[in-house]
C-alpha cells in the first residue's frame, strides 16, 4: 500500500501488523524503536521500523531482508537475537518495513555515556563484550556499518552485572560499498561512519574497527570525536586529524596514539580486529598515570605545646631540637624543647618543708599497786612502803611471842 508516514510519527497505542505498540523506546534518522507485544507469540519484543520513505526503495527494501536474515544466522551471547524481519501496514496505510528482535531490559551506552566519561575499567568491560560479538559478525562475512553507543543495549547496568549486546542490523552489508537509496543519500550514522562509508567507497570489516574507536573514544571522552553540523562532522573524519581524548584527564598518551590509528583515514593503519583494539586499549590505560588532582590537602597539625620549661617555647611535630649538622635551625615562635608528648599542667613551685619535731620518749608507766592507771609518783616510794610494812609485822610477831 502507499500513504504517507514520517519517523517523526509516535505509534504507541497503536497496532502495527500482528504486534501492540506500547511505547516509544527511542527514535533515529531512518527508523523508530518501540517497546511492543507480539499477539501471536505473546512476547515482548523490541520493534524496529523502518521510515516510509525507505520502504518504497525496492533495492532497499530487497537488501534489507537479505542482510537481516544473514545477520539471523549470528548466534553469539552479546548479539540482539531477530526474531523476525517484515513489513507491515501502519495506521495510516503506509507500508513500512520492521525488524522484531529481543527486548533488552535496560540503558544503551548512549545513555550511560550521557555526556560524561565512563570509567576506563567500565569502558573496557563493555566493549570487549562489544568487539567479541563484532568479531563473530566478521566471522559470518558481514560488515555491521552501524556501530555505535545507541546500538549497543546494556542489560544488568542496575545491579552492576553490565551484559552487553551489540543491535540493530538493519544496515548490515555483504557486499562492495555502503549503504545509500537509490537516489545516493547516505544511510547510517555519520557521527561515527568511517571515511570510506561516507564515500560510497568500498568497505569491510576494518569499517567497523574505525566505527569502533569511535566508540572508544566517546565513553572516555564523554562526547563524539567530532561536533558540529553533519557538514563538518563529515569534512572531519575525512581529514583525519583525531583530537586528543584526554581533555585535562590523565589518560596518558599511549590512548591517543591508539585512537589515532584506530580512527586512521587509511584503513590499513587500523588494528586487526575488534578484540585487538580493545587488548590495545587496555594495555594504553594501564600504563596512565596516577591521578594527581582532586585530592584534598591535609591541614597542618597544631603546634604541640612544650610539657615543661619555657612556656612561651612551641616545638614543631616531627621536628628535632637537634638539627643536623650544617643545617640551620627551622624558625619557631620560642626555643624548641620538649618531645611531642602531650602537656602537663606546671608543677607547683616548690617550698621548703618545716623542720620536723622530735618528741623525747614517754615517762615509764607505773601501773601502781594493783595494776590500774597511770602514777606521777616517783619510783623509789614503792620500796619504802613495802619495808616499812615488813618492820610492822615483825614488831607484831615479837610481841606476840613475849
Amino acid at each position: 500500500m502507499t500513504g504517507t508516514s514520517t519517523t517523526s510519527e509516535d505509534l504507541t497505542g497503536s497496532s502495527f501488523g500482528r504486534f501492540r505498540i506500547e511505547g516509544l523506546i527511542g527514535r533515529g534518522g531512518m527508523s523508530t524503536v518501540y517497546r511492543a507485544t507480539d499477539t501471536r507469540l505473546g512476547r515482548v519484543v523490541a520493534l524496529k521500523v523502518i521510515d516510509a520513505a525507505l520502504a518504497r526503495d525496492e533495492e532497499f527494501r530487497e537488501r534489507f531482508r537479505d542482510e537481516a536474515r544473514n545477520t539471523s544466522a549470528v548466534d553469539h551471547p552479546h548479539v540482539v537475537p531477530l526474531y523476525d524481519v517484515d513489513s507491515a501496514d501502519d495506521p495510516h496505510g503506509a507500508t513500512r518495513l520492521y525488524i522484531a528482535m529481543r527486548f533488552v531490559e535496560g540503558p544503551d551506552l548512549a545513555a550511560l555515556v550521557g555526556g560524561r566519561p565512563l570509567a576506563p575499567e567500565r569502558t573496557l568491560r563493555l566493549l570487549d563484550q562489544v568487539a567479541d560479538a563484532l568479531d563473530a559478525v566478521h566471522d559470518h562475512g558481514l560488515v555491521h556499518l552501524d556501530v555505535k553507543p545507541a546500538n549497543v543495549l546494556v542489560g544488568g547496568a542496575t545491579t552492576g552485572g553490565d551484559h552487553a549486546y551489540l543491535a540493530d542490523f538493519g544496515l548490515t552489508h555483504r557486499g562492495a560499498t555502503g549503504h545509500r537509496t537509490r537516489g545516493g543519500d547516505f544511510l547510517g550514522s555519520p557521527t561515527f561512519a568511517a571515511p570510506e562509508h561516507l564515500r560510497g567507497e568500498p568497505v569491510d570489516a576494518r569499517t567497523d574497527l574505525y566505527s569502533l574507536g569511535c566508540v572508544l573514544y566517546a565513553c572516555l571522552a564523554g562526547h563524539a570525536p567530532y561536533r558540529g553540523t553533519v557538514t563538518e562532522v563529515i569534512d572531519a573524519h575525512l581529514a583525519g586529524d583525531v583530537p586528543s581524548v584526554g581533555h585535562g584527564v590523565a589518560l596518558g598518551p599511549g590512548i591517543d596514539d591508539l585512537l589515532r590509528r584506530a580512527m586512521s583515514v587509511d584503513p590499513d593503519r587500523r588494528p586487526g580486529s575488534a578484540r585487538g583494539l580493545v587488548g590495545e586499549a587496555r594495555t594504553a590505560l594501564a600504563r596512565r598515570p596516577l591521578p594527581t588532582t582532586g585530592r584534598v590537602a591535609r591541614a597542618a597539625p597544631p603546634a604541640v605545646p612544650p610539657r615543661g620549661g619555657n612556656p612561651h617555647a612551641v616545638r614543631t611535630p616531627g621536628s628535632s631540637p637537634h638539627p643536623a649538622p650544617g643545617r640551620p635551625r627551622p624558625p619557631a615562635r620560642g626555643p624548641v624543647v620538649g618531645n611531642g608528648m602531650p602537656a602537663r599542667a606546671p608543677l607547683p613551685p616548690r617550698t621548703t618543708p618545716p623542720p620536723r619535731r622530735i618528741q623525747a620518749p614517754a615517762p615509764p608507766t607505773d601501773l601502781g599497786a594493783f595494776g590500774g592507771g597511770r602514777s606521777g609518783g616517783r619510783p623509789f616510794l614503792v620500796p619504802v612502803i613495802a619495808g616499812a610494812v615488813l618492820v610492822v609485822l615483825v614488831v607484831v610477831l615479837l610481841v606476840a611471842l613475849l
